[in-house]
């Protein structure tokens, strides 16, 4: 399983799975966090208790944008799980990065852990499926989200849409 995407809503247990996939693992296990909780004290909170869902021993990398460098660096015996490519995204494209840019990066982060040797579990949220966006800012934002996710899920061994803590493999 070099590489399975794990994709749903907010809050639909695909962080949990990429837990669980990472405790079945008998070797090493690395994640990589991609939100910075800055001021915002609610995501704080939600990055505190993903911090105690995970086992103690796994390093936890926060990198907000160098997701292609983290998965360069994992050693190549080691499981590593992203979480997730939402926020990775909403941080490139503030930090001024171009569409083309963010789609190429994803493109070289998704051909890579999908060759790697040891598994990589990505995550991600479906943001498309809901309300149209109010803003042209936010349709564009849904609209590439939903092609970086197309990169992985294209790249991917196993795809899984995650929804109530159930899944639904993706083919």
């Amino acid at each position: 399983m070099p590489l399975t995407f794990l994709v749903g809503g907010a809050r639909s247990g695909k962080s949990a799975l990429a837990v669980r996939l990472g405790s079945e693992w008998e070797g090493p296990v690395t994640f990589v966090a991609t939100a910075e909780a800055r001021d915002d004290e609610e995501l704080a909170a939600r990055i505190a208790r993903h911090r105690r869902e995970r086992p103690a021993g796994w390093p936890t990398i926060e990198e907000p944008l160098d997701v292609l460098g983290e998965l360069e660096r994992a050693p190549e015996n080691t499981f590593v799980v992203v979480d997730c490519l939402t926020l990775w995204a909403a941080n490139a494209l503030e930090a001024g990065w171009t569409e083309e840019e963010l789609e190429r990066a994803a493109a070289d982060a998704a051909a890579l852990a999908a060759a790697r040797k040891a598994p990589t579990v990505v995550v991600s949220n479906e943001i498309g499926m809901g309300v149209v966006p109010a803003t042209p800012l936010g349709r564009s934002f849904r609209d590439l989200l939903g092609r970086v996710n197309a990169l992985f899920a294209d790249r991917a061994d196993r795809a899984f849409l995650v929804v109530a803590g159930r899944t639904l493999e993706l083919t």
